[in-house]
């Protein structure tokens, strides 16, 4: 089940939900309004030796940066 983040329409705020299928309705938690924007979300990974950086190329870590294979 993914994690979507959100900015209220509302009142700004901004919330992670999990989400089981597209149709669930969305609610903010923090003023109940059904009105949210979903956000790009960016994951990160781990690295072999734990430095962060990695000895090849740079490919980027979002669609269209190379990470799913869409250059």
């Amino acid at each position: 089940m993914p994690i979507y983040e959100y900015i209220c329409d509302g009142c700004k705020s901004q919330f992670e939900k999990i989400v089981i299928n597209r149709q669930q309705e969305i609610s903010c938690p923090t003023c109940s309004s059904k009105k949210a924007t979903i956000q790009l979300s960016v994951f990160s990974s781990a690295t072999v030796g734990g430095s962060g950086r990695s000895s090849g190329p740079s490919r980027g870590g979002g669609c269209c940066g190379g990470g799913c294979g869409c250059q």
